[in-house]
């Protein structure tokens, strides 16, 4: 991550910085089609980041299947997260956004019992950047 203060950054430097379907979906919270994600399928260890600035969020050890068509993790890293109650759409959930720049990556719900935590994390692949831990080049979500 670099020594940039993504707070404060204005709408025109995130247009700038993303293209527009991870501009769409990281600065206006939006949702990618389900099933449509670069990171729906991967399945190598590695870390996943926000794709906005970089920060880790996600060790790849904590990806399950959830058969809900976007990547799922049971576990966040210690502190990259935050939530906020989102009551769009006619529901009531737990949104989660990057504690480094705080754009959306998709929402949290306690439906997986199946998993450590019973948490699923339900993320939009193009809010995520892959990072493979034997040093290959860096996947975009």
């Amino acid at each position: 991550m670099s020594d940039t203060n993504f707070l404060t950054l204005s709408d025109n430097e995130w247009r700038e910085r993303l293209d527009p379907i991870s501009y769409q979906v990281l600065r206006q919270a939006g949702t990618e089609r389900p099933g449509t994600g670069r990171l729906l399928d991967e399945g190598r260890e590695g870390t996943y980041a926000c794709k906005a600035c970089g920060t880790e969020l996600f060790e790849a050890g904590t990806k399950f299947d959830a058969h809900c068509g976007w990547p799922s993790f049971y576990e966040a890293k210690d502190d990259a997260v935050t939530f906020i109650e989102d009551r769009t759409h006619g529901m009531v959930r737990t949104e989660v956004r990057c504690a480094a720049c705080d754009s959306h990556l998709g929402h949290i719900f306690p439906d997986a019992p199946q998993t450590p935590t019973g948490n699923r994390y339900c993320m939009n692949s193009v809010s995520l950047t892959f990072i493979p831990a034997d040093g290959g080049d860096a996947v975009e979500g």
